[in-house]
């Protein structure tokens, strides 16, 4: 997609979701390191069920270093994969306990070497956390979106994170990933996208998008 009309498509995208924002609920950076670590391959609406008793079980860095693994997995079951979330979210906190003092780091570099993170939720972390723009968080709904739209050409998280970061100036790039995922919930569906009532109809390619749901 041309310049140009990639900004038509973030205008857009700004005006029909003006309160797009995480929906993971939080109140401090561990909270959200754990909540990513939680929200991978489940909904964010699920993940905030189930966070609701366990921050109220564990508040603190030594509360999930110190943990039992199999309460721990009891109590984030429902998120599914739980046996190696729980040993991430351990992990995570040992080392954050051990190296980095006992504070979640707010460095793109550092964050990624921890159990459990990659650029994604370190990306996340950064700007819910500590206000730091590092990147754009790609996950299932902005890789496929960016993908249908022409955003991108690429299938790899990391690459579709490098061309949007090359479309758009940098204040957009903490914003385009709740724009795009309130997008991809509520139109741009995976099974079935609603293209014929999309506001963004006449710019997106449509790439990898049957005929039968536009044409």
């Amino acid at each position: 997609m041309e310049k140009k009309s990639s900004g038509q498509a973030l205008s857009l995208l700004k005006k029909n979701y003006p309160s797009a924002s995480t929906a993971l609920q939080f109140r401090t950076p561990v909270e959200m390191l754990v909540s990513t670590i939680l929200s991978a391959q489940c909904t964010d609406a699920r993940v905030n069920l189930v966070t609701k008793s366990l921050f109220s079980k564990y508040q603190s860095v030594s509360d999930y270093a110190d943990a039992d693994i199999k309460e721990l997995e009891n109590g984030i079951r429902s998120t599914g994969f739980y046996h190696n979330k729980a040993k991430n979210i351990i992990a995570a906190a040992k080392m954050i306990r051990e190296k980095f003092h006992g504070k979640v780091p707010n460095r793109m570099e550092e964050l990624v070497t921890i159990p459990g993170v990659g650029r994604k939720t370190a990306n996340i972390i950064l700007w819910n956390s500590y206000g730091i723009i590092s990147g754009i968080a790609v996950d299932t709904h902005v890789k496929r979106v960016a993908y249908r739209l022409g955003l991108t050409s690429n299938t790899d998280p990391n690459r579709i994170e490098q061309d949007l970061m090359n479309l758009y100036p940098r204040k957009d790039w903490p914003h385009i990933t709740n724009l795009i995922i309130s997008h991809g919930r509520a139109v741009c569906q995976a099974k079935k996208p609603l293209c014929r009532k999309c506001f963004l109809f006449r710019l997106c390619k449509k790439r990898g998008v049957d005929r039968k749901f536009w044409a």
